[in-house]
């Protein structure tokens, strides 16, 4: 059967494609290019088109029969970028000034596709977003100068169509899918005043009026955007660099909720610590959150910013939903042990928990079906090589590249929306011929002692579980959830401890109460008139009871200590020394 995808895999074995699945094998139509030097590649959005730079040129090939389209004579180009509709190929090169000071030349360049002709240059500092943004249609595109927003239109880059000019722009986003376009921009804070995200729609950029939404708050050295794919609202997760509390090593996040429609709003989250990932189901109605200080919690919110379902608490820093938004995929990487969750979001159940260890990357394929993992230097420098699995759980491939090479990159051939329609969800895994790659798990270190001993565990905190938060309908009241009735139940057994506690001292008080002034005579204790006398009959009652209790230890055949035995040994003394200081002698 024919290979669906191709997959470029880039590092010091040169760049290659590897054909799958069902089977993987490289490539034979693509030519490998075996140089070291191969530093960014870019497939067009539509994934009918292929670019890479190798340290001498940029080379565009068509990814169905490898044919070159396309050669550019760019030896030092680390960027690259398509435009929607493969009508431009942005490339970008470290910016350098002349050695006598003067401004270097322009080091982002546009570049026809068809023609090949140079369309425009510019003069870009900042690796950081580098690339022009386009609107999925090409009417527009857009890039941050000094602080403001310059649009171009149909390609033509002679020309400023429009500027948005807040006092400072520092970041903005256009939203994707069709006409109109919007844009989010962002405002850093100064001297006192808050930072803001504001939405426009393309090109009503009058004054504050003219906005969709705007958010402002304070806490924030920088914001990541993320429009939802209908373009009807936008998250903010807005981050200080340091946690002036100093709870956390991360900093401090917030997230926030702004729409089109005007409506925003902070989104609660129910624990402490750091954001460590938030994403938009693809069908735009729903975002999950993955959040708090380790273990962490992952929740899915509705676009009223309430909690539908709560994954618990459990090794995880990111998530990601399907092409198609119908299964979530929960994982711990990086700093983690490399865990996943597969979850079909439709019903909330867990379908699979394949382990996938070490990885620096992971991405679902266009088909909904399939995911790549990889471990790739610089971040690891050992054990590079990617794997393939089905959301089931089974690794369908695995590739690790020599002990003296590296892997920078891997990922999927991307497709157009729609090529792949959603199929149902399966939970039972599909064959594979490599077996599971479920690691031995550690054994934890046991001291001698206990070795030969039954293992008891101990947990640092309980992992909280899975919990529906839909209200169930029919039920007047909002029934508590499990967390909640977790926390009442423990709250009354606490009560109950309390006051069963009570009412023991109560017994217990009136008992030696009674023992106390009743002194082996029935007869009332009469006190003697001298408070230093009374003084020390009490004393001496103390260390009576306590010998007493020795005596009772012994008896139930404890080994006492010397010094116990002689406090045994002065009863008798102890004991005339009471009874003449109560008889007033």
């Amino acid at each position: 059967s024919r290979y669906l995808f191709t997959l470029p895999v880039r590092g010091s074995e040169g760049l290659y494609m590897v054909n799958g699945p069902p089977s993987f094998t490289e490539s034979t139509a693509f030519q490998r290019d075996s140089g070291k030097n191969c530093k960014a590649v870019a497939f067009s959005k539509d994934g009918s088109l292929f670019a890479w730079c190798n340290g001498e040129k940029v080379n565009i090939v068509n990814v169905t029969s490898a044919e070159l389209l396309r050669s550019f004579d760019l030896p030092k180009a680390v960027c690259l970028e398509f435009s929607p509709k493969n009508n431009v190929l942005a490339t970008w090169q470290a910016y350098t000034t002349a050695k006598d000071g003067t401004a270097g030349v322009p080091n982002l360049q546009l570049h026809d596709v068809k023609t090949g002709k140079c369309l425009k240059s510019f003069i870009q500092k900042k690796m950081q977003n580098w690339c022009p943004c386009w609107a999925d249609d090409e009417s527009i595109c857009a890039r941050n100068v000094n602080n403001e927003v310059h649009f171009f239109e149909s390609n033509n880059f002679n020309t400023i169509a429009n500027k948005l000019h807040l006092q400072k722009v520092n970041d903005f986003v256009l939203s994707p899918g069709a006409q109109p376009t919007k844009v989010a921009v962002y405002v850093p804070g100064s001297k006192g005043a808050p930072s803001f995200v504001r939405l426009y729609q393309y090109p009503n950029f009058g004054g504050p009026q003219s906005a969709l939404a705007n958010k402002s708050f304070f806490k924030a050295d920088k914001v990541t955007m993320l429009w939802n794919k209908k373009a009807t609202a936008v998250l903010v997760i807005a981050s200080t660099e340091v946690d002036k509390t100093g709870a956390s090593y991360y900093g401090e996040q917030t997230l926030h909720y702004i729409a089109t429609n005007g409506e925003s709003a902070v989104v609660q989250l129910p624990k402490n610590g750091p954001i460590y990932d938030v994403v938009w189901n693809p069908n735009s109605v729903e975002f999950c959150a993955v959040y708090g200080f380790m273990p962490a919690k992952a929740t899915v919110f509705n676009l009223k910013c309430d909690p539908v379902f709560d994954f618990g608490t459990g090794p995880r820093n990111a998530a990601y939903y399907s092409p198609h938004g119908h299964i979530l995929v929960l994982a711990g990487f990086g700093n983690l042990r490399g865990q996943m969750e597969v979850w079909d979001v439709k019903n909330y159940k867990l379908i699979s928990k394949p382990v996938a260890s070490d990885s620096t990357y992971f991405a679902w394929c266009p088909d909904g079906e399939h995911i790549v993992t990889a471990t790739c230097a610089p971040r690891l420098r050992v054990s590079n090589g990617y794997k393939i699995w089905h959301y089931t759980g089974s690794l369908l491939h695995s590739y690790e590249v020599p002990s003296n090479e590296e892997m920078w990159q891997v990922s999927w051939q991307p497709f157009l929306d729609g090529v792949f329609p959603a199929r149902a969800v399966k939970y039972q895994a599909v064959p594979s011929e490599l077996p599971s790659a479920e690691p031995k798990p550690a054994q934890a270190y046991r001291p001698p002692a206990l070795r030969n001993k039954p293992v008891t565990s101990s947990k640092l905190h309980e992992d909280e579980p899975p919990q529906n938060m839909k209200p169930q309908s029919g039920s007047g009241d909002k029934p508590l959830s499990k967390t909640a009735l977790k926390n009442q139940r423990k709250h009354e057994a606490k009560k109950a401890a309390k006051q069963e506690a009570k009412a023991d001292a109560n017994q217990e008080s009136t008992q030696s109460s009674a023992s106390q002034n009743a002194p082996r005579s029935a007869v009332p204790a009469v006190t003697s008139g001298d408070p230093e006398v009374d003084k020390k009959i009490k004393n001496l009652k103390k260390k009576l009871k306590a010998i007493e209790q020795l005596k009772e230890q012994a008896a139930a055949g404890k080994q006492l200590e010397k010094n116990q035995l002689e406090k045994i040994q002065k009863e008798t003394a102890l004991l005339q020394e009471l009874e003449d200081l109560e008889l007033g002698l």
